[in-house]
């Protein structure tokens, strides 16, 4: 009875990703690295209510972004107000996901 208990309490991952709108797929993509970095209820009860909010259309991407950086590992705060930022060009982006979906596919 314990475990069911255990299990109603955890927070769902958020799967309202739109592969069609490339800026929407690119704040899911940085929400769910944020929810699985993160294994705190409360936390990922924060970022599902960021995205809900940002998919509402409430939030601009800039502050959608900045409010999801205070849940992200991977920033560097020791870094004087610059850090480097890794980009691609789109067609690019698409292409490594197209080869990750194939890849995927056929493992199964």
């Amino acid at each position: 009875m314990e475990q069911n208990e255990s299990q109603s309490k955890k927070v769902p991952k958020l799967l309202i990703d739109d592969h069609s709108d490339f800026i929407f797929h690119a704040a899911y993509m940085a929400y769910s690295k944020a929810w699985d970095e993160n294994y705190s209820e409360e936390t990922r009860t924060e970022l599902n209510r960021i995205m809900l909010s940002f998919s509402e259309g409430r939030e601009a991407n800039q502050s959608f972004y900045a409010q999801l950086n205070e849940f992200s590992r991977d920033i560097d705060y020791h870094s004087y107000g610059s850090f480097k930022i890794k980009t691609q060009k789109k067609r690019a982006w698409r292409k490594k996901e197209q080869k990750k979906a194939r890849i995927s596919r056929h493992k199964k």
